[in-house]
């Protein structure tokens, strides 16, 4: 007679990527119970391999040893890792369910989830709206493509409230995840290589950011974006809208700026009186700095922060690294380092900011391409840009788009960027590191291409002032 086995089969989870969100689901799998195994085709930094050796996690790096990945129940995908990677399409051959990070770790906590997108901003509106909730004392932590891994947080260092930055590359993999309140500040085009170039491809991986919401939510989001203002009317979703907007064209607005005195006013619930807030006070400067102001507070608002706590961490605020960050004044030419312009748009936001008037601003544009459309920066390029410094291994296509209008100028190293605008600018000037692109062809990120900007640029002979 024989003997049946009872007990419970663990389950198998297979982790692909030794990263932040890679070995934070990992380490939260294994406290879960789970038989957990870590892989990644590229090498795991000191950090993260430590973290994997002192949990006792099985791992293995610079290859992937198939018969150990596809004999998972699950599979949790980094987000940079593409769908179209080798491994992952064997993976989904096989009907292996493949889940983002936050996703696994969303199935592990009751908190209150503020999630943010968009093609730009999305980094300030995140940290901005983290800094108002722990100006108001909440427990919150900051998690997705800034702070720590959400699954690490949800298994070991547990919050009341989440704020979390998320990309449409982390979206892709997010099916039963709710946000409580969801912020879409734009979308433009952007990694566009990723979706097959068409556009509809990655406003609909955006879009995902609505799943499973329901009328007890919220979606604040930008209302004069004519691709979310698209896209919304084809779309059924049972959260509640709240719009922001420069201007108050319809009673329906949560946000905007009364033009005789330059208030902002906050009106995110119907019966709740607003907070309003002079624009001058807020810490962040410009158009788009306004909106992300916007959203930070409209979202600390619906979850009840108080308005004192949201006026005094506006106006506090300190911004963030290698976005419009001053970088220092050298022979009476100003330096700024915004080097996570990685896409025209956040390029457009950038140049924007700049002072009008006079064509006073030295750019420096390139990297690795992703698709790009420079027409949408051409006003701003005519009107304020003195000449393009090219900064990458191939500058043929903004050479060509730009050459007849202004002068560029074809470099291929940093050092050489910065001689050249050099020789190009004069005291009054200002040297704008706004690249449009991915940084991988020089840089091993956008973080490093700061960086080294912003050591060049204190290896200079600076001046005095500002």
């Amino acid at each position: 007679m024989s003997t049946i086995d009872n007990s419970a089969k663990r389950k198998r989870l297979v982790v692909l990527g030794g990263g932040e969100s890679g070995v934070g689901a990992a380490i939260l799998a294994k406290d879960k119970g789970m038989d957990v195994f870590l892989s990644d085709s590229g090498k795991i930094t000191s950090y993260y391999r430590q973290m994997l050796v002192d949990e006792n996690i099985p791992f293995e790096e610079q290859q992937h040893t198939m018969e150990l990945i596809i004999n998972a129940d699950e599979v949790v995908k980094s987000p940079g890792i593409p769908p179209t990677a080798p491994v992952v399409r064997e993976v989904i051959s096989r009907r292996i369910p493949v889940i983002s990070e936050i996703e696994f770790a969303g199935r592990y906590t009751d908190s209150k989830m503020v999630c943010i997108t968009g093609s730009n901003g999305k980094t300030t509106t995140t940290l901005l709206t983290y800094h108002i909730f722990k100006k108001a004392g909440i427990d919150v932590g900051l998690a997705g493509n800034v702070g720590k891994s959400l699954a690490l947080q949800v298994s070991r260092d547990p919050h009341d409230v989440y704020v979390i930055e998320l990309s449409s590359f982390q979206l892709e993999n997010m099916y039963d995840f709710k946000a409580n309140v969801a912020v879409m500040m734009n979308i433009t085009p952007d990694h566009l290589d990723r979706y097959d170039y068409r556009m509809q491809n990655y406003v609909n991986a955006k879009f995902r950011i609505l799943n499973n919401m329901t009328d007890c939510d919220s979606f604040v989001f930008w209302k004069d974006d004519p691709i979310i203002a698209d896209q919304l009317r084809h779309l059924d979703t049972q959260a509640r809208l709240v719009p922001f907007a420069e201007h108050r064209e319809s009673p329906y607005t949560a946000a905007w700026v009364e033009e005789e005195d330059e208030t902002v006013i906050f009106a995110p619930k119907a019966n709740d009186s607003s907070l309003r807030m002079p624009r001058a006070d807020l810490a962040l400067h410009g158009l788009h700095n306004l909106y992300n102001s916007m959203a930070a507070a409209l979202s600390a608002s619906i979850l009840d922060v108080k308005k004192d706590a949201i006026r005094e961490a506006l106006a506090d605020f300190e911004g963030v690294e290698h976005r419009l960050e001053y970088s220092g004044t050298v022979d009476g030419v100003r330096y700024i380092n915004d080097s996570k312009a990685t896409n025209v748009n956040s390029c457009w936001y950038a140049l924007e900011s700049m002072p009008s008037g006079k064509k006073s601003v030295v750019l420096i544009l390139g990297g690795k391409d992703k698709g790009n459309d420079y027409s949408e920066i051409m006003p701003l390029v005519e009107a304020k840009v003195k000449a393009i410094v090219a900064m990458g291994l191939n500058n043929e296509k903004i050479t060509d788009f730009f050459g007849d209008k202004v002068p560029v100028v074809d470099t291929h190293s940093l050092a050489e960027a910065i001689d050249a605008c050099r020789e190009v600018s004069v005291s009054g000037d200002t040297v704008l590191l706004s690249p449009c692109c991915a940084s991988f062809d020089l840089f091993k990120s956008y973080e490093d291409r700061g960086e080294q900007f912003k050591q060049v640029v204190k290896g200079l002979k600076k001046s005095d002032t500002k």
